[in-house]
């Protein structure tokens, strides 16, 4: 079916999710239009393709053409049509006859997440923590291979550490970065791993990809991760994973500290603790 059919085609029942039991479905019929409910309007080529997105997340592997035809229910020439413009558009790669996502699919959630009101609810949280501590904290997600910090106080003292919203860095080199790397389904690190560009930002920067696979491993072991000048010669971080009360991954908040006033043991005897605490306060506050 093209684009062009789906202006005249009214959506079909929707099939119950294979990811709950209770679903609920759009009613497209002609007595909702007063309600702006068209069928019109409903473009059912993109709903197709979200479908294709989300049978790579219900089975986690690698899917021939014809595995993603059947699993979704799309013809064999419509699937391969939406892989192949998810292959055009970075957001898959094809290895002969196997289709798989790449981590580029992570903007798509965590682009909409920076800008909704979980970092405002979280922004009293992380303006306590840096008070508590006097000490700099902030919150980021991950876009790509960098870290983008969406939120962030910073406490004012003789040498602090002063990062502001919007400010990227490469994730590799960083704590947020590496516990939003390791927080990933481990069927994408081969492709994470492959392809982050491990590029030396002082001479204390991991760049052999077998020795960082094995920090990522400790990271997501420990649930937290802790940075000692990786990124700039004389900061320290230390960052936890940020998650809603249903588990899922929101980002990560994160604590830097000049090398000068603590030392590596004495961030994670003093700060972690409480890093952890306001992680999960913020999760427990994400959930009304």
């Amino acid at each position: 079916m093209s684009d062009e059919d789906d202006k005249h085609n009214i959506l079909p029942p929707k099939a119950p999710s294979r990811t709950g039991l209770m679903t609920a479905s759009l009613d497209l019929s002609d007595d909702n239009e007063k309600n702006g409910l068209n069928p019109r309007d409903y473009v059912s080529s993109l709903a197709r393709g979200l479908e294709v997105l989300r049978a790579f997340n219900r089975t986690r592997r690698k899917m021939t053409l014809s595995e993603v035809a059947a699993e979704t229910g799309n013809t064999r020439a419509g699937a391969r049509r939406i892989l192949l413009t998810l292959v055009h558009e970075g957001y898959a790669v094809a290895d002969g006859k196997l289709f798989d996502l790449t981590p580029q699919v992570l903007e798509l959630g965590y682009s909409v997440l920076s800008s909704k009101g979980a970092w405002d609810i979280a922004r009293p949280f992380i303006d306590h923590l840096a008070e508590e501590i006097r000490e700099s904290c902030s919150a980021a997600v991950l876009d790509k291979f960098d870290v983008v910090y969406v939120s962030g106080t910073q406490y004012h003292r003789v040498i602090s550490v002063g990062i502001s919203v919007g400010s990227r860095f490469p994730a590799h080199g960083t704590a947020t970065g590496r516990v939003l790397l390791a927080a990933q389904p481990e069927e994408m690190w081969p492709g994470i791993l492959q392809n982050i560009p491990l590029t030396p930002l002082t001479n204390r920067t991991v760049t052999n990809r077998l020795e960082f696979r094995k920090i990522l491993e400790d990271v997501r072991d420990k649930g937290w991760s802790l940075v000692d000048q990786e990124l700039e010669i004389g900061l320290m971080s230390i960052a936890v994973p940020l998650r809603n009360s249903m588990g899922g991954l929101v980002g990560a908040i994160n604590v830097g500290v000049p090398t000068v006033r603590m030392t590596a043991e004495e961030m994670k005897d003093y700060i972690l603790p409480r890093l952890l605490e306001t992680s999960s306060n913020i999760s427990q506050a994400l959930k009304h």
